[in-house]
């Protein structure tokens, strides 16, 4: 169930997404209103799972991990025990930045970032070792238009 939001939250929650490193001062001046109220919102945000965590977002570039894969799985497999041993696969592997099940032809979808092709290949290698999986395509991204950890509020 969604949580209630009003537009003092929202605008809170706009000014996290946009820079979660500024001061309670700085949301406060933005969202019209003073610190300690601003304080106490961000605190029932959070015991509401509205704010999940605080983190920072990385440069992927900068720290050598260029290329960007979109893995598309098909398996043939999907009983409990098969499926338990591949999402454990997936949770292990820091390469993987996102993992969603789909629905339609494509089972499973991954998003995998790593230094280059070969570093793709030790991945995708230590993966099959691990689990069976009917067929695996891997997408290389050429480029990134588009990235953000916003959510539209």
């Amino acid at each position: 169930m969604a949580a209630r939001l009003d537009a003092t939250d929202r605008n809170i929650l706009a000014e996290l997404q946009r820079d979660a490193s500024q001061s309670l001062e700085d949301i406060a001046r933005k969202t019209g209103s003073s610190k300690t109220p601003i304080w106490n919102r961000i605190k029932k945000l959070r015991a509401a799972g509205v704010i999940k965590q605080d983190t920072v977002v990385l440069d992927p570039d900068a720290l050598g991990l260029e290329a960007c894969f979109f893995v598309l799985i098909r398996t043939s497999e999907h009983e409990a025990d098969w499926q338990e041993k591949f999402l454990h696969a997936l949770q292990e592997r820091p390469e993987v930045m996102e993992a969603h099940r789909l629905a339609g032809d494509i089972d499973y979808i991954l998003k995998v970032r790593v230094e280059n092709a070969r570093a793709y290949d030790v991945f995708y290698q230590a993966l099959i070792s691990e689990v069976r999986i009917f067929n695996v395509t891997a997408l290389l991204s050429m480029e990134e238009i588009k990235s953000t950890t916003a959510l539209p509020l």
